[in-house]
């Protein structure tokens, strides 16, 4: 077996445990759905892992037939809201805690899943996936990680969701909304600036460095670090015990924009792209990669 398929099988493998030891730890103190009184019922946040899993493996297979990566980030967005909305649904109760997260994680999703969408039918394709469509285990096992993803970034808000402990309103309810609506700006000005100054001709060519990328290389995902860590702030009182695995929600956030997917391949794509320019080179030595701050030497 050649090395490539030999990690695709590691990597499927990994997911499907940790995607495992998570539903576990996520669904103690939690409702389960169904269930009598010889049979227990299905853990609700554990039912949610299983389905976020279960719609990319679904996808996959139109896509791995036409060898297209087109719906990739619009599945893993619809994903987040399906599965947030029908464990709002099917919860006991309803709690005004988990009425704010439903609506915080629905509006981050349908607002990132729309740009990327867009942003991808501008582009034709995503060169992330060139190589990788074509091996049909290889392109499995991204999407079997996007649902791991998913779940992993969702936990706090889903577990929260899916918690037995309905908790009321308090000063963290408000203090992770601020940090939320904080981090959300941050996401949609950046994305925004950076769209239109793609979209004009004269810039053909150029890396941005105005408005909010002028104080962080990439403040876009400043902003997604800050808002799901203000979903953990309003979440946190309904978590007890086991269900505290959900700090691990803005920690794999931070972990996998800052040290595998996000700022490593695009730091090293622009080095690629711009790494003899002299203004680049300015422009890095000056700027905070992530969280703003005023420009050195200034």
């Amino acid at each position: 077996m050649s090395q490539p398929r030999s990690r695709s099988l590691i990597l499927i493998v990994v997911a499907l445990v940790l995607g495992v030891l998570l539903a576990w730890a996520g669904s103690q103190h939690g409702w389960t759905l169904g269930g009598t009184a010889d049979a227990p019922g299905i853990p609700g946040f554990a039912l949610a892992v299983l389905v976020a899993f279960v719609v990319q493996w679904i996808v996959y297979i139109p896509a791995a037939i036409a060898q297209s990566d087109r719906y990739f980030d619009a599945t893993g967005s619809a994903t987040y809201i399906v599965v947030t909305i029908l464990l709002f649904a099917f919860s006991p109760g309803l709690d005004p805690r988990n009425i704010i997260l439903t609506i915080l994680v629905v509006v981050w999703a349908g607002r990132l899943g729309s740009f990327l969408f867009a942003r991808n039918r501008r582009s034709g394709t995503d060169d992330r996936f060139d190589e990788i469509k074509t091996s049909k285990l290889r392109f499995f096992s991204v999407w079997t990680v996007q649902g791991l993803w998913v779940s992993l970034t969702a936990a706090a808000a889903w577990i929260s969701l899916a918690s037995s402990n309905q908790a009321s309103l308090n000063w963290t309810t408000w203090v992770g909304l601020a940090i939320w609506i904080i981090g959300f700006g941050f996401e949609v000005v950046a994305d925004q600036q950076k769209r239109r100054f793609k979209a004009d001709p004269a810039n053909d060519g150029r890396f941005i460095q105005s408005g909010l990328w002028s104080v962080s290389r990439h403040p876009n995902y400043f902003g997604e670090i800050l808002l799901w860590i203000g979903v953990l702030v309003i979440a946190a009182p309904a978590l007890q015990g086991w269900q505290w695995i959900a700090l691990l929600s803005p920690v794999f956030v931070v972990v996998l924009l800052t040290r595998v997917s996000g700022i490593p391949l695009l730091e090293e794509k622009a080095k690629r792209k711009w790494g003899d320019d002299p203004e680049y080179q300015a422009y890095r030595a000056r700027t905070s990669v992530l969280i703003p701050l005023p420009p050195r030497g200034r």
